[in-house]
Order: C-alpha cells, then structure tokens, then sequence
C-alpha cells in the first residue's frame, strides 16, 4: 500500500489532502505541531477508509530537528505533501521584525530545510512524489502582502529547481499555486465567490494533478490567466495600481 507524509497537516486544506488520499488508499503520516488536535480525525479516516494514519511532532522552525524527525518516522513514504504555510500580518510586518521572520521561516525556510532532506532519500531510493503548495501571490509583488508573496515566490522558484534536478531521478515535483481558498486562515477576508475555492476541490485538484505528474497547478484554474494578466501588466502601471 501507498504511503503519503503531509506536513503542516492541521491546517483545512491539508486535512482535505489527507481525505482525499485516505479515499485513494493511502497510509497516512501526519506532521504538526501539537498534532495531537487531530486525533479523532486520524480515527475517523482510519474507520472509514480501512488505512494506517500516524500522527508526528513537527516543528517547521526548528530546523536543527527535522534530519531526527524524518530518521524517527515508521517508513520513508511513497511521496509528501507540504501545506505548511503563515499568512501573517503585512503591515505589523513591515515594522516587526518577529513577524516578518515568521513569515518566511513558515513559507520557505521550513519547507526548504525538511525537502531538502526528504529530497535525498529520494534520490537514493530512485523513486517519489513531493507536492509544495506556494501560493498565487508569489507570482508578483504587491503591496498588500509582499513579504508573503515573496516567501511564497521564493518556494516556486525553490520547487522549480527541485523539479529540474529530480527529474532524471525518478522524483516528481509539483508546485500547487492556489488563489484564494475558504480556509480558517481567509476567515476573516472578504473573498470573491467565483474566485474562491473550498478545501476540498483544491484538494481533488491536487490529486488528480500529482497523478497525472503535472508540474504546476493553479486552483482554481481560472488564476492562471488571472496571473498572467497581472505579470504582464508593465512595471511602470503597475506599480501605480493599488493591488
């Protein structure tokens, strides 16, 4: 049987994910800090879809752990799934370094230092998966949340190169780029209906594309002509524009 490690696994769409997979048959290992919050969720998939869910401690900003983390897990597992993500506050950022450390260290230091690893073993075992979910917001700075978006671009452009250097090693890399998502994280936020997606088709997306070895997905589809619109609009106008 097929396992999948899920990193950042407390957050809505990760636990999508994990349904998701859990409904194609995979054993589950889920990673997060006081993981223990997911225990009656790791039983309900457990009943329902007949597979083994473990649960692990995992700290994405304690990267001096993260070698012991993937070292102490039960099996080196058929593919990972990273949703470990800090949308922040951009403006206390702007003037707090504590915050804007947080924001990149969640977004792209964390994620870097535990891929790295599992990228490895990978490569050793000729054979895996590693699904990133970054985000729209790398694909162009705004000023509403840049230190976000440049968090977020500098894990697309990290997985990219992942992608170019394990493709002759039998490891697939996909970058997962969604909009806006209906997410404990956007609660507060007053998203557009049409634009916004819920966990669980981000989640349907994301499997059918890591199964079809797609290299980029944007969820909902329609942000990648929204993006691109936007990365082509010149630096002159843009930089006018209130985004």
């Amino acid at each position: 049987m097929s396992s999948l490690l899920i990193l950042g696994a407390k957050s809505d769409i990760a636990r999508a994910v994990a349904q998701q997979y859990a409904a194609n048959g995979y054993d589950l290992l889920l990673a997060g800090r006081t993981i223990n919050e997911l225990d009656d969720f790791a039983k309900d998939l457990t009943i329902r879809n007949e597979i083994k869910v473990f649960l692990h401690e995992f700290d994405a900003n304690d990267f001096d752990s993260h070698a012991a983390f993937i070292n102490q897990l039960p099996q080196l597992p058929d593919g990972v799934i990273t949703a470990i993500g800090y949308l922040g506050e951009q403006t206390q950022a702007e003037q707090d370094w504590t915050e804007c450390e947080k924001i990149m260290n969640q977004n792209l230091l964390g994620n870097v230092s535990v891929l790295n690893i599992i990228a490895n073993l990978f490569v050793q075992r000729q054979s895996g998966f590693i699904v990133g979910i970054s985000s729209v917001a790398g694909d162009r700075g705004r000023q509403k949340n840049y230190l976000y978006g440049a968090a977020k671009a500098g894990f697309t452009t990290y997985l990219s190169g992942l992608r170019n250097r394990l493709y002759k090693k039998n490891v697939h890399v996909l970058t997962v780029k969604p909009g806006f998502v209906n997410t404990q994280m956007t609660t507060d936020m007053d998203l557009p209906t049409k634009l916004t997606a819920e966990p669980e088709q981000v989640a349907k997306d994301i499997y059918k594309a890591q199964q079809n070895n797609k290299n980029t997905l944007y969820t909902k589809g329609i942000w990648a002509w929204i993006m691109l619109i936007i990365r082509l609009i010149p630096e002159w106008q843009f930089k006018k524009m209130d985004l």
